[in-house]
């Protein structure tokens, strides 16, 4: 009876806690509803806004991302551009915002620090405190250790090394135009699998031809990872199979850490520079000369090996540049190749451009680009189409943390206390954002080309895909870089047209007799968002929906004249 009484009390006594902590965290949204702050009507004592984001989201595919549903809502609070959603418990209280000064506020302004729920979410990508959940101090000394890899001067130097991969992805586009359908989205997550690797720890990872130890281990973990679907958040495998996949990656982060430490300490000890043995350097070997120079006093070249925090740290930051270099950008290279099937007038002025830059023989483009890397400065209407894309599929959102005494101010001038609310900068809302975009829905690239005084001109604080301030991607650069090699070395060659329509009968033919049954009762699922059968999902770097089924053929280019006309 004693362990019934006591097993009793800690249950009631638990209860009592979550009733008082829940009371107080709606007693201060209520008191903010008096107050007239925005926010969706539904608003209930139980459930916050929980059940009003589900009406939004159950409009949507079932694997649509969460951020798309959130652009629907966005379109209630057009004069405000800002409004609460009470999330709790699942999230903190938070201010959505997509008026691009109240964002600049958030993010620059008051450089507002990252969540506490950052480092749970992204903690079975990272394994630990890595620059996107970091905050103040800590971010700042890691961010600097790691700058040096990510400079444009590197990354200017790192062209040879992309070109090359992106040659490999270019024969394997070549296999694919006999073999009819394939998914897209696979094959660039391998190529900027192998970039990624190559850039940041030097090592040659080939997958694009076969498995790499390293790219699989992340690729389970990310299987297993969503910041919203129930479904994979409460599956009770889900930790135990990222933890495993997390100490595989470890292990491989830790051996080339390794290696790297103990090249330069045997360059050191021959009184030459890493320069003279390796031209250009990796992201870890740069981060790891700027550790030692910052600690000159207690001669770390003399240690056996690396310093346990030095490398446990940097191995949380190099699997969250794996992931945030990979995903986001296979993605977004998925997207330009959709865009331009949809816009052949663009794809010529793109070809035409790479024509002007490289020549009309598409086979010295390559080697172009390893003797002159700055010719990717010249092809600024490549980076306007890339730029476009990125602005109707940002990858990405951001989340920031309030702070005592910190309100943010929208366009009327209304006032939005920050003590007890975090705040969401809706990528999706900002760009598609019609007081700021003209015609927000067309993919028109000359946006970005456009002199200040035509309509067009966009507004800088509006597109944020790499987000603003100082905490801004790190790797920006490298995802320019990435994609315009991509797209110079490819859209003369290949012609890729998506075939979600054959995709859709294939699977169809393919359905189980539980599925049509169930089908026929509840019928079909939604597969589009706005019209859009290339949605961006939760998966990960918000890939496109099924992977981005599409067929493959050679290019009639030149010889193919232009008629095409923009709308």
């Amino acid at each position: 009876m004693v362990w019934i009484t006591a097993v009793l009390t800690i249950t009631f006594t638990s209860l009592a806690y979550l009733f008082r902590v829940g009371y107080l965290h709606r007693s201060k949204i209520n008191a903010l509803r008096k107050q007239s702050i925005p926010m969706p009507k539904e608003w209930s004592w139980f459930t916050g806004h929980l059940l009003t984001l589900q009406k939004y989201v159950d409009r949507l595919p079932p694997d649509a991302n969460v951020n798309l549903a959130m652009r629907g809502l966005a379109s209630e609070y057009a004069d405000t551009e800002i409004f609460l959603m009470d999330f709790w418990p699942v999230y903190p209280p938070l201010l959505m915002v997509y008026d691009p000064e109240a964002a600049v506020q958030v993010s620059t302004k008051y450089n507002l620090p990252k969540t506490d729920m950052h480092l749970s979410f992204m903690k079975p990508i990272g394994g630990g405190p890595n620059l996107i959940s970091m905050s103040d101090q800590e971010w700042k000394t890691w961010r600097s250790l790691f700058n040096p890899g990510f400079s444009p001067a590197v990354m200017m130097e790192n062209v040879p090394y992309i070109v090359d991969a992106v040659q490999v992805f270019s024969d394997k586009l070549r296999e694919k135009v006999a073999d009819g359908l394939f998914c897209l989205d696979d094959l660039t997550t391998r190529l900027t699998m192998d970039v990624i690797i190559k850039l940041t720890l030097d090592a040659n990872s080939d997958y694009q031809r076969s498995e790499n130890v390293l790219a699989t281990a992340l690729g389970h973990i990310t299987r297993w990872h969503s910041f919203w679907d129930p479904r994979i958040l409460m599956h009770p495998l889900r930790p135990f199979i990222q933890r495993y996949y997390g100490r595989i990656m470890d292990t491989y982060i830790r051996n080339e850490l390794d290696q790297r430490f103990n090249e330069l300490k045997q360059n050191d000890l021959m009184n030459k520079s890493s320069v003279d043995q390796k031209p250009t350097k990796s992201v870890i070997a740069l981060a790891i000369e700027a550790y030692i120079n910052e600690n000159k006093h207690r001669d770390l070249m003399r240690e056996p090996k690396l310093e346990e925090h030095f490398a446990r740290y940097a191995t949380y930051q190099i699997r969250l540049f794996l992931f945030a270099g990979n995903d986001t950008t296979s993605s977004s290279i998925v997207y330009v190749y959709y865009l331009l099937s949809k816009h052949p007038e663009v794809l010529v002025e793109l070809r035409q451009e790479h024509d002007e830059v490289f020549g009309i023989d598409t086979s010295r483009a390559a080697s172009l680009l390893k003797k002159q890397p700055a010719l990717l400065n010249q092809c600024k209407y490549t980076l306007a189409v890339i730029k476009e894309t990125l602005r109707l599929y940002p990858p990405a959102a951001t989340m920031r943390s309030g702070r005592p005494g910190i309100a943010i101010t929208d366009r009327h001038g209304k006032i939005y206390p920050m003590d007890h609310l975090g705040a969401t900068i809706l990528h999706p809302a900002v760009h598609g954002n019609p007081r700021v975009w003209p015609r927000a829905d067309k993919f028109l690239p000359e946006r970005f080309l456009v002199e200040p005084d035509h309509e067009l001109y966009p507004n800088s604080a509006a597109y944020r895909p790499f987000e603003q301030g100082p905490r801004s991607c790190i790797g920006q650069t490298l995802v320019y870089n990435e994609m315009r090699i991509a797209i110079i070395l490819t859209a003369r060659v290949f012609a890729i047209k998506p075939a979600y329509d054959e995709w859709d009968a294939m699977q169809k033919r393919q359905m189980g007799w539980f599925t049509r049954i169930r089908r026929s009762v509840l019928g079909e699922p939604v597969k589009t968002v706005h019209g859009d059968r290339a949605y961006q999902t939760e998966k990960a770097g918000t890939h496109p929906a099924d992977g981005y089924p599409c067929c493959v053929s050679l290019a009639k280019w030149p010889e193919e004249p232009s008629t095409a006309t923009r709308n």
